[in-house]
């Protein structure tokens, strides 16, 4: 499933040779099948072209399939996910959309089937490397903080006087800037 990057699409099927591509549109389509008609690949050695929501959901839950990369920006790619989820594969998560918007949902599937969601976007995998680890019995909470966070511009020298409630009060600043009269520290 490539979206809209016919160009990269076609790259990729000439080298990998793979038996079903799903692209965004039928335009994305139609723009593929130029590409690998100018690229001289053999029209036998084509996979199957296919477009839009449906076709990836089939193939995210065909069955020759067992691990499935869910890396579609938003919730376009939930649908597939789901399915795929339900259907018992291994899923990758390189987005926190699908979580978001129906994490509730999405673990009881895959609680219900029995499979495994990896974490593959970095911060989300640091925390499941993490807690692979160890035992997760021995992990009371996890705290994250966002990315660049509300402290990117406070100085070293005052992190070790911030606490958990100067994260959340931080967050609430409008516009990402840290405002440091709002903080409250371990001495204050």
């Amino acid at each position: 499933m490539a979206g809209q990057n016919a160009a990269l699409l076609s790259e990729q099927i000439r080298e990998f040779h793979p038996r079903l591509a799903v692209v965004e549109t039928e335009q994305v389509r139609a723009n593929l099948t130029d590409r690998l008609l100018e690229s001289g690949l053999a029209r036998s050695e084509w996979p199957e072209l296919e477009f839009g929501p449906q076709a990836r959901v089939a193939a995210a839950s065909a069955p020759e399939v067992n691990f499935v990369m869910s890396a579609i920006v938003g919730v376009a790619g939930l649908e597939a996910t789901y399915e795929a989820v339900r259907l018992g594969k291994t899923v990758g998560l390189a987005n926190k959309e699908v979580l978001v918007a129906s994490g509730e949902l999405v673990t009881q599937a895959a609680l219900a089937s029995g499979t495994e969601l990896i974490p593959v976007d970095s911060e989300h995998n640091g925390v499941h490397q993490c807690l692979r680890a160890g035992k997760r019995s021995e992990v009371a909470r996890v705290l994250l903080t966002a990315s660049g966070g509300p402290f990117r511009q406070t100085p070293a020298a005052e992190f070790a006087r911030i606490t958990p409630r100067s994260g959340a009060q931080a967050s609430d600043v409008e516009d990402g800037e840290t405002d440091h009269h709002r903080l409250r520290y371990h001495d204050e």
